[in-house]
């Protein structure tokens, strides 16, 4: 006889319809059902070390194969150390479900240990959150998925109940997707003005990365002759070896002395999916959309005001990018003003460093080959990075930058690692960024992720260190003990390398990209303010 579906089954399945293969997290009693449902619809639970670590290692899976990511957390601590992890989705417009466990309405009553109300801490951090109940499991699943995926994607969370799981339930029909909305004005006028412009200039962000439209936005460029600017998420929608490419923009004032002035000199100005979550302060009205044709075109609006724009077109992104391709291309732009900027933003980021923070950079970049997926910590080694990591395609490089959460690097590293087995995987670390999530290379060694971690050792929390020391205050605070790395790497199973110069650096990498069974952990040791100056 066949066994009615739990609620939790329903759920699972409905996740699993959707192209959810992988979730992550440490489990709890509360949780015991719904990761047991999840395994038999056919999605492997991972076990993390911490519950932080496991969403960005679900945000790295994301990135490879565009499904949701998935965190299961178990009532009270568990759902709480999820927090900084989902705000982080919120913010970096990520489809998270975020699944926890928790105490039934009815005890919660009269029971107090771990019970807090999961709803009202990730309602600010979440697009929707829900109570699963079993008589519309199929219908809340449904719901969750869809508003994680529409528009500017983001989080959902759903709190399960723990007789809720087991709770016999129906599923009214297979996995229903929302429709994609798409809102297409009437872009003649934009065409119109497209047609007559001299200096147009494009600025590109994640969601045009999201909507997968490279080969459109490269046609577009081509087409018009158009210079193109990228956030650090949308980093190789165009090659950067592009001449028309001007690489990444949002931390680096040095880049924006470059930047900045051929956004003010453009008579047409397109920002294509760009949300200014990742700009500094200095992307506060960059254009003037009174003197300037700028054009808005996003899957939200306008709301932040961190610029504005002549005419906004909420909508899907391809669609209005290929109909204002009825424009006729005009004389654009001298070519010498773009190779000028190409050429100075090559001089201001000079790599050619005997040894630092750029020539580690660099020599990875020389030694990892075309295609390599990099994931990078915040801090100064992600700004410098982030301006010098050469992408040949989109989501290349991986971090967390409209939060700028620390320790998110290894993670997501592993995420994608598990995604995509055979693709070669190298992540950034600080060597602060890497002391809060050490205990994560338990993960590698015991799943036989060969990823190749690069930490740079400084013994200081760098950029806030340069930040302190521009204020001219003392130094507290941000320096701490020179530790070995290496030997931490290898007490965990790993390869531990420590270098101190390019040549050393090179063949560690190429080492470690050629192991099948194990991570390496390369410890780049450089000199406290090696970001002096850099960016």
């Amino acid at each position: 006889m066949t066994q009615p579906l739990r609620a939790a089954d329903i759920l699972a399945q409905r996740l699993y319809a959707a192209g959810c293969r992988r979730a992550f997290g440490m489990p709890g009693g509360e949780v015991l059902t719904l990761i047991d449902a999840l395994e038999r619809a056919g999605i492997t639970f991972i076990l993390c070390k911490h519950e932080n670590a496991g969403g960005f290692m679900a945000e790295g899976g994301h990135h490879v194969d565009g499904a949701p990511a998935i965190l299961v957390a178990t009532v009270g601590p568990g759902a709480v150390n999820g927090v900084n992890v989902v705000a982080n989705a919120e913010q970096d417009r990520v489809p998270m479900i975020v699944l926890t466990g928790c105490v039934d309405a009815h005890d919660a009553e009269i029971y107090t240990h771990q019970v807090l109300d999961h709803r009202a801490v990730f309602a600010p951090i979440t697009k929707a959150t829900f109570t699963l109940s079993a008589q519309a499991a199929d219908v809340i699943a449904d719901k969750a998925l869809g508003i994680a995926l529409e528009g500017r994607a983001g989080p959902v969370h759903i709190d399960v109940p723990i007789s809720v799981a087991d709770a016999p339930g129906e599923d009214r029909g297979g996995y229903r997707p929302a429709a994609s909305a798409v809102a297409l004005a009437d872009v003649n006028p934009i065409v119109q003005a497209l047609s007559s412009a001299s200096k147009p200039i494009l600025m590109v962000g994640l969601d045009a990365v999201r909507e997968d439209i490279s080969a459109d936005v490269l046609a577009f460029v081509e087409r018009f002759n158009v210079p193109v600017v990228t956030t650090y998420k949308a980093k190789g929608i165009v090659p950067e070896d592009h001449p028309l490419c001007l690489g990444g923009a949002g931390l680096s004032p040095l880049a924006d002395q470059t930047l900045l002035p051929l956004f003010e000199q453009a008579d047409f100005v397109l920002c294509l999916g760009y949300d200014p979550i990742e700009m500094r302060t200095g992307w506060q009205n960059p254009w003037n959309p009174i003197r300037q044709m700028v054009v808005d075109i996003g899957h939200a609006p306008n709301h932040h005001y961190m610029h504005q724009a002549s005419v906004n077109i909420v909508g899907d992104l391809g669609p209005t990018l290929r109909a204002l391709m009825a424009a006729t291309p005009a004389q654009t732009w001298s070519k010498g003003q773009i190779i000028d900027a190409r050429a100075q933003l090559a001089q201001d980021f000079d790599r050619s460093d005997d040894w630092g923070a750029v020539a580690v950079i660099d020599a990875v970049r020389t030694a990892a080959p075309k295609g390599t997926i990099a994931t990078v910590d915040s801090g100064a080694h992600r700004i410098l990075l982030s301006q010098t990591w050469a992408c040949d395609g989109p989501r290349q490089l991986l971090q967390s930058t409209g939060l700028c959460t620390m320790g998110c690097a290894m993670p997501l590293a592993f995420g994608v690692k598990i995604a995509a087995p055979d693709a070669n995987v190298i992540a950034f670390m600080g060597d602060a960024g890497f002391l809060m999530v050490t205990g994560e290379l338990a993960t590698a060694a015991e799943m036989g992720l060969p990823v190749v971690m690069v930490v740079f050792v400084d013994r200081s929390l760098a950029l806030i260190e340069k930040k302190q020391r521009a204020r001219q205050m003392p130094n507290l605070g941000v320096d701490f003990g020179h530790h070995d790395y290496a030997a931490i790497a290898r007490a965990f199973g790993g390869n531990g390398v420590t270098v101190s110069n390019r040549e050393d650096l090179m063949a560690a990498v190429t080492d470690g990209l050629a192991q099948t069974q194990t991570f390496t952990l390369i410890a780049a040791e450089i000199e406290r303010q090696s970001y002096d100056g850099r960016f």
